[in-house]
């Protein structure tokens, strides 16, 4: 199924089935992803459909950049209440397949939680989204020989694969792309493939390089890597 010019080629199997539902370091999910490169929007009421009527709004979205001196505001719109300091951002997003690097810590005691905002210990997971190779009518896709040196494992933030979910189609795993998502069956769903213990050992070895910039030289992945550089430097 992986062509040798991939780290996948070394570990078999690298997908395996998993019949548990819990959520774990390298098990493959699927949530709303945004666009975190592009500039976000700002949605901003601008007049009330009725007069007396404060839970339905006309709205506008303009540009929300960082340096941007905006007064808040003053509308009254109960549906979306309006907070010192904050903004309502609008992001494009699209449901796909994610890596779960994280399951997010330890649970927080009930008595800690009590009386405070949920924000502050609502639990998430970390996770990074997968995007697809092919040039479709809706997708530029990958400049192909940018795609063989992903696969020959040359950057630490894109990490190329053939996800079991998607009958054989190549991605590119967005490591740059990390993000944290809520804890939630309303906000996950779980698939059935969750990687191989010797997978996750090697797929934790570049979450490694990543994070610090180095790897180390007495890594299997540097040992595989540097094989797999000399046929891209050829």
């Amino acid at each position: 199924m992986y062509p040798k010019d991939s780290l996948q080629w070394y570990i078999e199997p690298w997908w395996v089935k998993d019949s548990g539902t819990d959520l774990k370091r390298g098990r493959l999910i699927k949530a709303y992803a945004p666009h975190v490169d592009q500039i976000p929007y700002e949605l901003n009421p601008v007049g009330r459909t009725e007069a007396t009527v404060h839970d339905k709004a006309y709205f506008e979205l303009d540009v929300l950049r960082i340096d941007q001196i905006k007064n808040s505001p003053q509308l009254p719109v109960a549906a979306i209440p309006q907070y010192e300091g904050e903004r309502r951002a609008v992001y494009r997003v699209k449901k796909r397949p994610l890596i779960v690097i994280s399951t997010g810590g330890d649970e927080i005691p009930k008595n800690l939680r009590l009386g405070k905002a949920k924000w502050q210990t609502s639990p998430t997971i970390l996770a990074a989204p997968f995007y697809g190779i092919k040039m479709t009518d809706k997708r530029a896709g990958f400049d192909a020989k940018f795609v063989k040196r992903i696969r020959c494992c040359e950057y630490s933030q894109y990490f190329w694969d053939i996800l079991p979910i998607v009958d054989g189609e190549e991605s590119i795993l967005r490591l740059d792309h990390m993000q944290p998502i809520g804890k939630h069956h309303d906000s996950i769903s779980i698939t059935e493939y969750s990687l191989t213990k010797e997978a996750l050992s090697l797929f934790d070895e570049w979450i490694q390089w990543l994070l610090s910039g180095q790897l180390s030289n007495n890594s299997i992945l540097s040992d595989i890597r540097q094989e797999l550089l000399k046929e891209t430097l050829v």
